[in-house]
């Protein structure tokens, strides 16, 4: 046993001194050797002739591609054979340019195995010369790249939700700082609309209390009495937007109560029958087969409808309908509001929520533009929304979204 081990002991001295020699390599190691290593290389390995006709591969393809070496020397065209179609175009391309002498890496393509499933595999290769210099074709080395590239495509994929992600979250934040320059505008145009209201409340119920001592003192005979009519409008008018300043920053809290949002809807279009009769605009309630009962502050729920169902009025022509429809879902209750105006042009619509903002400019009864903008303050405070929808030329139809606070279930 000593002796043997003796022996494989110098055997190997000899072969590590004979390795450290190149000259006595070539002559002491057998090709075999060189073989066997080629047999045994764990990627996928060929020799190709100058012509790009397959010499030898290895029996790594077997394992790569279910084919055994015989099948693969039998192929016509290899590897073309096994190479998924929509790749096999690219590959000869590839084997082309490696009979011009080129020299390449990390070229992926499809495999067909041969149990039918597609591998993906990364392709080198590089021209051979003897030792005299002469061309004696191309080697190619193909390894499995399948679960790298999976790992790729789920990285791709992961990124991509990621972006999408951060793009989302942006444009969030986008909404969230244009919202809060909106409230902190409103607040400031709300701090000053609420000083200037109170300053000109007392002058003018001061010119209020004169009139009427002045209006009393005359008939309605006298040739001036129509004049004091108007301007017992005017004044009226003026105290209305006052108050509408007001309310617009200094507005008092209001206690939620339960309530039947349908009546109030009624309530709120009995309110504005007038004015609708004076601009000869129809107010159609359609019929509420189940009417939702909401926990909210119900004057400011006034406030929302009676700004909005005038808005559809003043956009009406003469003889036309504003349709006010109620709607119960599962966790909102919505009033639909269809006006038969002239509707919005595109560039005025992301407008039309700001303070002052008004589309009624010139007109004898615009008011200061603050009815949309204090209605979608409140809407949101209740956590509710106002939802818009229009056709330029045929009109536009406000749908005021209303949380569910609670739900009187019905026996």
């Amino acid at each position: 046993m000593r002796a043997t081990m003796k022996n494989i002991s110098n055997e190997s001295d000899r072969l590590t001194v004979t390795a450290m020699s190149p000259t006595v390599m070539a002559v002491a190691v057998d090709d075999r050797w060189f073989r066997a290593v080629a047999d045994y290389t764990y990627d996928w390995e060929s020799w190709h002739s100058p012509e790009g006709r397959l010499i030898w591969v290895n029996q790594a393809v077997e394992r790569a591609t279910g084919y055994s070496v015989a099948d693969s020397l039998s192929m016509n065209d290899y590897p073309l054979p096994i190479v998924d179609s929509a790749d096999r175009d690219r590959v000869a391309n590839v084997l082309a340019s490696a009979q011009l002498r080129t020299t390449g890496e990390n070229f992926e393509f499809g495999c067909l195995h041969r149990d039918g499933g597609i591998r993906w595999m990364s392709l080198s290769w590089q021209p051979m010369y003897d030792s005299q210099g002469d061309y004696l074709g191309f080697r190619t080395s193909v390894r499995d790249v399948t679960e790298r590239r999976k790992l790729r495509d789920q990285l791709r994929l992961h990124a991509e939700h990621l972006e999408q992600l951060v793009q989302e979250r942006t444009e969030k934040l986008w909404q969230l700082e244009h919202r809060q320059r909106q409230m902190e505008k409103l607040a400031a145009l709300g701090q000053l609309a609420a000083g200037v209201a109170h300053e000109i409340n007392n002058p003018l119920a001061g010119m209020r209390n004169a009139f009427e001592l002045i209006k009393s003192t005359l008939t309605p005979e006298n040739e001036h009495y129509d004049l004091l009519e108007l301007i017992d409008r005017e004044i009226e008018r003026i105290s209305g937007i006052v108050h509408q300043m007001y309310q617009l920053y200094r507005r008092a809290p209001q206690q939620p109560v339960e309530f039947d949002l349908a009546r109030i809807v009624g309530e709120v279009v009995s309110m504005l029958e007038s004015a609708a009769v004076k601009r000869r605009v129809a107010i159609r309630l359609l019929p509420v087969p189940e009417s939702p009962r909401l926990l909210l502050a119900e004057g400011e729920v006034k406030q929302i409808l009676y700004n909005l169902i005038r808005n559809a009025l003043q956009a009406s022509p003469s003889e036309g309908a504003v349709e006010v429809a109620v709607i119960r879902r599962e966790h909102e209750a919505i009033v639909r509001i269809t006006d038969q105006g002239t509707g919005i042009a595109d560039d005025v619509l992301p407008y039309i929520f700001d303070p002052f903002f008004s589309t009624k400019q010139g007109e004898e009864h615009a008011g200061m533009g603050l009815g949309l903008s204090v209605s979608r303050s409140l809407i949101e405070a209740m956590g509710g929304r106002i939802e818009v929808q229009t056709v330029l030329g045929a009109g536009s139809r406000f749908s005021v979204v209303f949380p569910v606070s609670i739900e009187v279930q019905h026996g």
